[in-house]
């Protein structure tokens, strides 16, 4: 009996833990919602000068991206040597930050 006993507070308590969170989930939601209404509110009253900004900013990061790319493609013409060991070097920390992470997990 006073087993049966134990696993029903026990089921009791995690409802409760189950409502609690959920309650807060549904709070954040609300709110999450309330924020998503109120900036399109805002977008839609100036959505030209908006538009217009990310139209500029999208402008911008394709420039810069290109920009890099074509940096890139001259530096690996003229120094073909110095990009492979950069790259074999960057690669190769990532291979044992990844090595070392994957062991402090197990």
């Amino acid at each position: 009996m006073a087993r049966s006993h134990d696993l029903e507070n026990s089921v009791n308590g995690v409802r409760e833990r189950v409502r609690h969170y959920a309650d807060g989930v549904s709070d954040r939601a609300d709110d999450l919602l309330e924020r998503g209404r109120e900036a399109r509110r805002q977008f839609g009253r100036h959505r030209n000068t908006y538009a217009r900004r990310i139209g500029h900013a999208a402008e911008d990061f394709a420039d810069e991206a290109n920009y890099q790319y074509r940096r890139l493609r001259r530096q690996v013409s003229r120094h073909p040597v110095a990009t492979t060991a950069i790259v074999a070097g960057t690669l190769g920390a990532f291979l044992l930050l990844r090595h070392l992470f994957r062991d402090s997990d197990d």
